[in-house]
């Protein structure tokens, strides 16, 4: 067990959405109680970011209702919050945070949970019409153009693509779904469920093409008029949604000597140097379940990694950060849960029901070892397949400690 860190008198948390909010309260809970300052690139109170693709796009949802706590509850933690602000650099030998408006906040342990920045096609800056969904700005925007009958490109089928497609197709408009790999969400879910995806969204009318990848954008007086194809497929389009993935936000960082391979990389208890913890998107560590460094993308783990960052900077941290990730999905009718990490070699086996009927469950297998479950619309079975998994991977590492 780690001994507690005492001489920490002021902390300050850079990234002020779900993880950097559940640090703020873990270090408050845990009996932390000197200054605590928390900066955040948005000017808006932390919210929740998978209901931007689904509820508040489709107007289902005002957007107070995606926020993380009351104003109240922010108030009662007692700490300074630097909205619209963001990190520029860090001076470790000084321990202070250099803001982009030149201004300075210093500190005596850092919690970094900056969070991803969506990746952008070249040249499609100029053309109104194109959106990134990271926001709630983002999703306003893209709301406010959304319509019966119009035409939207969606570049990427991953989680972020198909979850819009189908709200764009609730909401009556023409979809057309392009990505370079051979079926959507197959990086994530493996061929054989992303062949069940497919399936879902052609039956609800969106139009696929997979295996192929964007040229160009074109445009009519500045405005979005029509997406070019690799393979020659021209597609008209009032807007697009530019979907292909994200970046972890640690340019701020460089020239720190802290490791950045892919994200802020941390050790099992979420340390990248002394007084200094990662949480959230930004975040990669030393998974000790499934034996590999991960980074993972998913509400439920800034959560839970916001906590387990707050007590290892702390110093109380009593065991490595190894939860069972957890994450899920809802398009149209399905909802898609997953247990795990399902690794794009693995072996997807189905174990109950059956694909085509509406509801199944599955397993991946990578080199013998249970990595993941999945269930379509079976969500009693879904915390059953967790146990086998937790099961499994927990007498895998017994397995190789006694080795």
């Amino acid at each position: 067990m780690m001994q507690a860190n005492r001489h920490l008198e002021k902390i300050t948390i850079v990234g002020a959405s779900t993880a950097g909010l559940s640090a703020a309260e873990t270090l408050r809970r845990e009996g932390f109680t000197g200054p605590l300052t928390l900066i955040g690139s948005e000017t808006l109170p932390p919210y929740k970011r998978p209901p931007l693709s689904k509820q508040v796009l489709a107007g289902d949802w005002n957007e107070e209702r995606a926020h993380l706590r009351k104003e109240e509850e922010l108030k009662a933690l007692g700490a300074s919050w630097l909205l619209g602000a963001s990190a520029s650099s860090l001076d470790r030998s000084n321990r202070r945070v250099l803001l982009s408006d030149g201004s300075t906040v210093d500190y005596d342990g850092l919690i970094v949970a900056t969070g991803v920045t969506p990746r952008r096609l070249s040249r499609s800056d100029d053309l109104s019409g194109v959106h990134l969904l990271r926001t709630v700005d983002d999703a306003r925007r893209m709301r406010g153009e959304f319509g019966a009958g119009r035409r939207l490109v969606i570049v990427g089928a991953g989680f972020l693509g198909c979850e819009v497609a189908a709200v764009a197709r609730r909401l009556g408009m023409e979809v057309s779904l392009v990505d370079p790999l051979s079926a959507p969400m197959i990086l994530q879910l493996g061929p054989t469920v992303a062949s069940e995806v497919e399936s879902l969204h052609v039956q609800h009318g969106t139009r696929i093409y997979a295996g192929v990848g964007v040229a160009s954008l074109h445009g009519d007086g500045g405005r979005l008029s029509e997406v070019r194809l690799t393979d020659g497929t021209t597609l008209p389009a009032d807007l697009a949604l530019v979907a292909i993935g994200s970046t972890p936000n640690v340019d701020w960082l460089h020239d720190t000597g802290l490791s950045l391979e892919n994200g802020l990389d941390c050790d099992a208890y979420c340390r990248a140097a002394p007084d200094i913890v990662a949480a959230g998107d930004v975040a990669s560590w030393e998974h000790t379940l499934f034996r590999r460094r991960v980074r993972l993308e998913h509400q439920t783990n800034a959560l839970e990694q916001g906590t387990a960052a707050a007590q290892a900077l702390l110093g109380l941290a009593t065991e490595p950060f190894a939860p069972i990730p957890y994450f899920w999905s809802d398009q149209y009718d399905t909802k898609i849960q997953v247990y795990g990490i399902p690794h794009e070699r693995a072996v997807t086996s189905v174990v109950r029901g059956e694909p085509g009927a509406g509801r199944f469950a599955a397993t991946y297998h990578l080199d013998g070892r249970l990595v993941a479950v999945l269930t379509w619309n079976m969500p009693r079975e879904v915390l059953g397949l967790r146990e086998e998994l937790l099961d499994s991977l927990t007498e895998q590492q017994n397995a190789s400690t006694a080795g």
